[in-house]
């Protein structure tokens, strides 16, 4: 039995994309779509074609070459299309260009999309407190192109949020990124211990700013004692935080 057969609504699309490593396209067909993107603007009878985490096609008739390109297709009649993430500063007009706005349904953008029947979903904001107030009836939650939703109901092996609460600091010993970070113009030093915690010194003025922090990938979270969060990110050798860029001293 297929991990997915409680799924009532197309289980054989969502099997093949849960399962597709391939990097076939994926063809959501026949929906009413809300791009959001300001060329494009709303759809009806419309396609949404994506491979992997990228759009690469919207508009009617894209099915047509479903078949040729191996498409998984998913008909999507009596049912609206709308982004799963909504960029606000656009619709107020805040984007100085069309290039700037994200969260579109615009090829060249991610696919992080929500499928709900149109009656749910006369625009944007609707079809999103569908998700939150009726999640059940919501057809299909997809983000960077994988399902986590698919009728109403979690995708098994989805990727999951992490427990609320502060983790425990993981133990760095042998990171190469602990030790001491220091800025262009030695202002900050920022000391990571292997212990999770971090130490600031600026402008000579030691222990600036104390506290904990972890490392996920390339992004690193502080949480300081007095009680903020801050943000930081490695790039290649470099530790950007702040509006300061740092080396290991």
């Amino acid at each position: 039995m297929s991990i997915t057969d409680t799924m009532s609504w197309h289980p054989e699309a969502l099997d093949e994309i849960v399962s597709n490593d391939e990097g076939r396209p994926v063809l959501f067909t026949n929906a009413r779509i809300l791009t959001m993107d300001p060329l494009i603007g709303t759809m009806t009878g419309a396609d949404l074609l994506f491979v992997g985490s990228l759009v690469v096609g919207v508009g009617p008739a894209i099915v047509t070459a479903a078949g040729d390109d191996n498409a998984i297709v998913v008909d999507c009649t009596g049912l609206t299309i709308a982004p799963a993430v909504v960029d606000a500063v656009a619709l107020a007009g805040g984007r100085g260009h069309r290039s700037e706005y994200v969260a579109t349904l615009t090829p060249g953008n991610t696919p992080d999309f929500l499928v709900v029947p149109d009656e749910l979903a006369t625009d944007v904001p609707s079809a999103v407190a569908t998700l939150v107030t009726r999640p059940e009836q919501v057809r299909a939650l997809v983000a960077a192109g994988r399902p986590v939703l698919w009728a109403g109901t979690d995708v098994p092996g989805r990727a999951t949020a992490p427990e609320t609460g502060i983790p425990a600091a993981a133990d760095l010993t042998g990171s190469p990124r602990v030790g001491v970070w220091i800025d262009k113009n030695g202002f900050l030093h920022q000391e990571l211990t292997a212990d999770g915690r971090y130490d600031e010194t600026r402008g000579g003025r030691p222990h600036a700013y104390q506290g904990r922090y972890w490392i996920d990938g390339d992004r690193i979270d502080y949480l300081d004692d007095l009680g903020f969060w801050a943000y930081g990110e490695f790039q290649g050798n470099e530790l950007h935080h702040a509006g300061y860029v740092m080396k290991l001293g």
